[in-house]
């Protein structure tokens, strides 16, 4: 069985137990794939109510719940958020995403206890399984060089705004090629391999079409190159070409 059967048995898994036992279950962390393949089964769980969360608003990783729709009682994802910092700042490396998902890694976790991981300066938070807290409170002690403190996040407010720059330019028409090309300074001819090739989703959802139109607010992601955010229009151009705004999750 390849590794999609696998996964998709595990999910119909999941809602059958949620519907049997009349509990809330719980996904580990997916990508955007995985989260397109939950969302093309969703018509098979009529009676079962499918939900997904990363921690925060627009998380691109998310845990995804199911529970039945007459569900009586509260609940909550059972994900935490934890912030890293240096011990000492005056001894601290400059360090990226890819430092501080090494270092998680390398502790032996799978990567689907992990969710979104925020780097702003010299501190980074990351959202993980309730259930691994502890075991990275005691067992992350360093990133590359620099020793580190983790503390629990307990209010969304101590999240750190995401960073975004702004994006101006004109394109025929607003097409997906034609965005993602804006947006990652590429001509859109070398974005439909990414998008023919299934590396592209609109708001969690894969997309393969080159002419699809995305609409004004739409998060559209590219594995392998990043995210933005179309802002929409302005007016269109003496040339009759379209004046597009873009925000790009730096």
């Amino acid at each position: 069985m390849e590794k999609n059967d696998f996964f998709l048995k595990r999910i119909r898994e999941l809602a059958d137990l949620s519907y049997q036992r009349d509990i809330v279950t719980f996904s580990d962390f997916l990508n955007l794939n995985e989260q397109n393949m939950v969302n093309s089964l969703r018509q098979q769980f009529p009676q079962i109510i499918v939900e997904s969360s990363g921690g925060y608003a627009n998380a691109e990783r998310q845990m995804v719940a199911f529970h039945p729709d007459a569900l009586a009682f509260t609940w909550e994802y059972p994900i935490d958020c934890l912030k890293i910092e240096p011990k000492s700042l005056k001894f601290s490396e400059e360090l990226t995403h890819r430092d501080y998902l090494g270092a998680l890694l390398n502790l032996g976790v799978d990567r689907a206890m992990i969710g979104d991981i925020l780097v702003q300066e010299k501190a980074a938070w990351f959202f993980c399984n309730k259930k691994m807290t502890e075991f990275f409170i005691k067992n992350l002690c360093r990133v590359r060089h620099t020793n580190i403190l983790i503390t629990i996040v307990d209010k969304q407010e101590e999240l750190p705004s995401p960073k975004m720059e702004t994006i101006h330019g004109t394109c025929a028409s607003v097409r997906l090629d034609s965005l993602i090309a804006l947006a990652f300074k590429a001509s859109r001819s070398s974005m439909v391999s990414y998008i023919e090739g299934g590396q592209v989703f609109v708001n969690g959802k894969l997309i393969t079409s080159n002419g699809y139109e995305p609409r004004e607010g739409d998060i559209i992601s590219v594995r392998g190159k990043g995210r933005f955010i179309y802002e929409g229009t302005s007016h269109q151009t003496r040339k009759g070409r379209s004046s597009i705004q873009l925000s790009l999750y730096i």
